[in-house]
């Protein structure tokens, strides 16, 4: 009985954290369906140019290869 409750609380929290999705989902248009897609793309973009920037500030720096 326990594990049966445990599956049906872990669908109803999947049902409600989803929900915002499945409500962009319906939208008419293919920019608002995938708002969320370019922020996180966004997101990934700005990471990368930060994550590169330190890479050349260490290899500036002479540091790139201590292990």
């Amino acid at each position: 009985m326990l594990a049966n409750n445990i599956w049906k609380l872990t669908a109803d929290l999947f049902e409600w954290a989803f929900a915002p999705f499945d409500a962009l989902r319906h939208t008419e248009g293919w920019w608002a369906s995938n708002v969320v897609s370019f922020i996180l793309m966004f997101i990934g973009v700005i990471m990368f140019v930060y994550w590169m920037s330190l890479m050349f500030s260490y290899k500036r720096n002479g540091k790139e290869d201590e292990a």
